[in-house]
C-alpha cells in the first residue's frame, strides 16, 4: 500500500484461522486497517451492490506494467525485506540455530529471505508445514497462539535441538515461538512474554548505542500484559494503551507521523502474538517480528542465557506477571442475545467481588463495549466480545511476589471470573 502509493487495499485471508473463515481486510492510504466508521462505510456500499448483476469486470493482463489489473512485482518484497532490516539493532545472529514453520502459509519466501540477509546459516524449515496449503493438513487452527498448531515444530526441535522454534501464521503477520526449558524440551512463549523480551532488549539496545529518540513512543493495548508499565518506566518511554486491534496500534504511528515525529514511535504489541517496530507498515509484522526474536535470542546467548532466563531475569526484577485469557461461547441467535443480556447486566451493575476479593474499581470503553473490573489485590479482568465471532473473551491479569503466588493468584481469579460469566 504504501510503497505504491495505493488509495485503498484489500488483504484476503482467513489469517489463523480455518477457510470457512475466510474474509477480507480493507487498508486505507495510510496502510492502516480501516477504522469501524469507515468499514461501516464499506458494508453499506457492499450491501447496495447486486451480488449477480451489479458486478463490473476488467480485463487482466499479466504483465506488470500494464491493464486495470497488474501483479506485483518482486521489487515491492525486497524493498518490504530492506525496510525491516533497516530497523535491525544490530546484533549478530550467525551462530544462532532455528527451526522455523510458516504453518502451510505465506510467510516462507519473505522469511527465509529475511534470516539469508542476516546471516543465519543453521536454519532447518518444517518439512510438513513448509509449502502453501489453505487445507491446513497438519493442524485445523493454524495459530501460532495454540500448541496444536507448533506441534510439528515442537516434534522437530526434539531431533534438531535449535536454540529457538518460530512459527507464523499462514498470513504472516503473527509469530509464536519456543526455547529450550532446561530439561530437555521447549517452552511454548506467549505472546505478552514475547511482546516484553522484544520491548526491553529494543530499549536497552537502542539506549546503550545512543540510538533511542527523544521521548520515545511505545503502543500497546488494553487487554496486553501490565508489565509493559513498568519496564516503559524504566526506560523513560511513555507507553500509550488503545483497544483491541493492530489498526488502533497503526493509528497512533500515524498520530505521531502527522505531527512530524514518527521516529518517536519504537515499538507496538498485543498480547495475540503481533509485534511491530518502526513505521514502515502499519499493522503487526511477522516478518518483523522474526527479526527482532532471532536478534534477542542471539544477544542472551552471548551472556550465555536463553529466553528463558531472560524472562525469569526480568520477572524478578519487576514482578511476576501472568495472564491468561478465557472464552465464553455462545451459539445461535439466541445465544448472541444472552451475550448481549449478560453484557448489559455487567453495564448496569459491576460486580462488588470477584471470589473473595472486593472490585474497587470498573472501567469503560468504547461506549461500554469492553468492560475492566481491578481488585484490591490488583488483579484485573476485562470482559470483550469478540469481533469476529459470538463469544465473549475475558482476558485475566494478575502480579505476584514469585511465581507460585501469581499463579495461586491466577487460578483463583479464573474461578471467580468464570462464575461471573454463568450469571
Amino acid at each position: 500500500m504504501r510503497y505504491l502509493g495505493c488509495g485503498a487495499g484489500i488483504c484476503i485471508t482467513a489469517s489463523h484461522n480455518p477457510a470457512e473463515y475466510n474474509g477480507y481486510k480493507v487498508y486505507g492510504a495510510d496502510g492502516c486497517q480501516i477504522t469501524p466508521e469507515a468499514a461501516d462505510k464499506v458494508l453499506a456500499a457492499i450491501e447496495k451492490t447486486d451480488y449477480f448483476d451489479g458486478i463490473k469486470l476488467t480485463d487482466f493482463d499479466q504483465s506488470v506494467s500494464q491493464g486495470m489489473i497488474r501483479w506485483i512485482g518482486d521489487s515491492c518484497l525486497d524493498a518490504f525485506i530492506d525496510s525491516v532490516l533497516e530497523l535491525r539493532p544490530g546484533n549478530d545472529v550467525s551462530r544462532l540455530k532455528l527451526v522455523y514453520t510458516p504453518l502451510n502459509g505465506s510467510g516462507l519466501e519473505c522469511v527465509t529471505k529475511l534470516l539469508d540477509k542476516m546471516g543465519v546459516t543453521e536454519l532447518t524449515v518444517v518439512p510438513e508445514q513448509e509449502k502453501p496449503d489453505g487445507n491446513f493438513p497438519t493442524c485445523p487452527y493454524p495459530n501460532p497462539e495454540i500448541r496444536e498448531a507448533m506441534e510439528t515444530g515442537l516434534k522437530l526441535c526434539d531431533q534438531v535441538k535449535p536454540d529457538l522454534l518460530i512459527g507464523t501464521d499462514p498470513d504472516c503477520d503473527r509469530m509464536g515461538a519456543a526455547v529450550p526449558d532446561r530439561e530437555g524440551g521447549y517452552r511454548l512463549i506467549t505472546g505478552n512474554e514475547m511482546g516484553i523480551l522484544l520491548f526491553d532488549y529494543l530499549c536497552r539496545t537502542r539506549t546503550d548505542r545512543g540510538t533511542m529518540p527523544k521521548d520515545p513512543v511505545a503502543v500497546t493495548t488494553i487487554v496486553s500484559t501490565d508489565m509493559a508499565t513498568p519496564v516503559a518506566e524504566h526506560y523513560g518511554v511513555e507507553l500509550r494503551r488503545t483497544l483491541t486491534g493492530f489498526k488502533y496500534i497503526g493509528e497512533q504511528i500515524g498520530l505521531l507521523e502527522a505531527e512530524g515525529h514518527k521516529e518517536r514511535y519504537i515499538f507496538g504489541f498485543e498480547e495475540s502474538y503481533g509485534y511491530l517496530t518502526g513505521a514502515h507498515v502499519r499493522d503487526k509484522d511477522g516478518v518483523n517480528a522474526v527479526m527482532l526474536a532471532c536478534e534477542c535470542a542471539a544477544w542472551y546467548a552471548d551472556q550465555g542465557m536463553t529466553l528463558l532466563d531472560a524472562l525469569d531475569a526480568l520477572y524478578s526484577k519487576y514482578g511476576w506477571y501472568k495472564n491468561d485469557l478465557l472464552t465464553k461461547i455462545f451459539e445461535g441467535q439466541a445465544g448472541m442475545e444472552n451475550m448481549d443480556r449478560l453484557m448489559d447486566a455487567l453495564r448496569r451493575q459491576s460486580p462488588k467481588k470477584l471470589g473473595n476479593t472486593a472490585v474497587i474499581d470498573t472501567v469503560c470503553y468504547d461506549g461500554g463495549g469492553v468492560l475492566e473490573f481491578h481488585t484490591e489485590t490488583g488483579g484485573k479482568v476485562i470482559v470483550r466480545p469478540s469481533g469476529t465471532e459470538p463469544k465473549l473473551k475475558i482476558y485475566l491479569s494478575v502480579r505476584g511476589e514469585s511465581e507460585s503466588k501469581a499463579q495461586m493468584a491466577l487460578e483463583e481469579l479464573s474461578a471467580a471470573a468464570g462464575r461471573l460469566m454463568e450469571g
